[in-house]
């Protein structure tokens, strides 16, 4: 079988004799394996199969259309762009090292394994730094490449299977996972965030732009003992709003239980005012109000959510990203999560309004 090497950097590894298989989305087509490869000289790398479309249906399909927000070719022209690993580098980021092999039924990328501190057990600290350097990434206007995303807010979240009448079923607000663990106005919040659900996803284009990572959040994020600060998972890359990332990484690590709701405040404070620090550490000097419009009316994106759960509510377990854990908690701490993010679109709202 032909194939198409191509090498960024990597260093020559040997036999390999050991794999486990790391947590990934398996639902996205794109997505065959992820796994971390033990070789017989002791090192590591992480080995990541992607599939070309094939009759690629539903809310995870893949495409081959370079616009799209799920172009399965993307992470491969990603790790190829020396530019883009340059701009990184100079704001305290990394752009892993890859082998890339292509086949006739799509390709392997065998990345450099960073070891470190990953960002599901950062501190407050280690998010500021991050929030802080991605600021000093996105600070400056990106070179125009073919292959990025191009409308992924809208059509992420406005693509999903979700049973939208749920939100208005008297029945499911009923059920005691969601009656016994979710704040009493998040019912009327969500109602709200979804009556105006296209206001708030033109208010998010119209706003400053950026090269953003869009799938930004604590578990594709490692920091190096000398501080730098790795990035995964480049699949979705492309426009978005000036903050929109930021606007990510704060709900999803509480959604997923890599911080705690009670705290959801203190981050969404501190992320938002390092990422303006390093924006302006950069030379940016546009208006701050514009990027704290863009991180809270983003929060659109999870509009889905919330009847997703809903109809989740009645299962005996429950996941948090692709593992099974303690069912009450989960729901409590997402129900805080997801009443915060009704909160900032609210006041995302009221704030273009005035």
């Amino acid at each position: 079988m032909s194939a198409l090497l191509f090498m960024t950097g990597l260093p020559e590894l040997g036999t390999a004799i050991s794999t486990t298989t790391l947590r990934h989305n398996p639902l996205n087509a794109v997505t065959a394996t992820v796994e971390r490869v033990t070789y017989s000289d002791g090192r590591t790398a992480v080995r990541k199969e992607l599939r070309k479309p094939v009759d690629s249906t539903g809310p995870w399909a893949a495409s081959t259309d370079p616009r799209h927000w799920n172009y399965w070719r993307r992470e491969l022209e990603v790790y190829q762009d020396d530019e883009l690993r340059s701009q990184l580098a100079d704001a305290g980021l990394v752009l892993p090292q890859a082998e890339i092999v292509e086949h006739p039924d799509g390709a392997v990328l065998v990345i450099e394994d960073i070891s470190g501190t990953p960002g599901t057990q950062f501190s407050l600290a280690e998010h500021a730094v991050l929030a802080r350097a991605c600021g000093r990434w996105q600070a400056r206007p990106p070179a125009e490449r073919p292959w990025t995303s191009t409308g992924f807010l809208r059509d992420y979240s406005t693509t999903r299977d979700v049973p939208w009448h749920l939100t208005n079923d008297d029945a499911a607000w009923q059920q005691p996972l969601v009656r016994e663990t979710w704040p009493p106005q998040l019912r009327a919040a969500w109602i709200h965030l979804l009556a105006h659900r296209e206001e708030l996803l033109d208010l998010v284009a119209r706003l400053p732009r950026a090269r953003c990572h869009l799938d930004f959040w604590v578990s594709n994020v490692m920091q190096r003992p000398s501080g730098e600060l790795a990035l995964f998972d480049w699949a979705f890359t492309g426009d978005g709003a000036l903050g929109e990332d930021i606007g990510n990484h704060i709900p999803d690590a509480v959604f997923d239980l890599f911080w705690p709701a009670e705290r959801i405040a203190e981050l969404a404070d501190t992320c938002i005012a390092n990422y303006l620090d390093g924006l302006h550490e950069a030379g940016w000097r546009g208006n701050p109000d514009q990027v704290r419009l863009a991180v809270m009316a983003s929060g659109v994106k999870y509009a889905w959510l919330l009847p997703g759960l809903l109809g989740r509510a009645s299962r005996d377990s429950h996941l948090a990203y692709h593992q099974e854990v303690d069912s009450r908690h989960l729901f409590h701490q997402r129900g805080q999560a997801l009443s915060f993010v009704a909160d900032w679109c609210a006041e995302a709202l009221n704030h273009v309004r005035r």
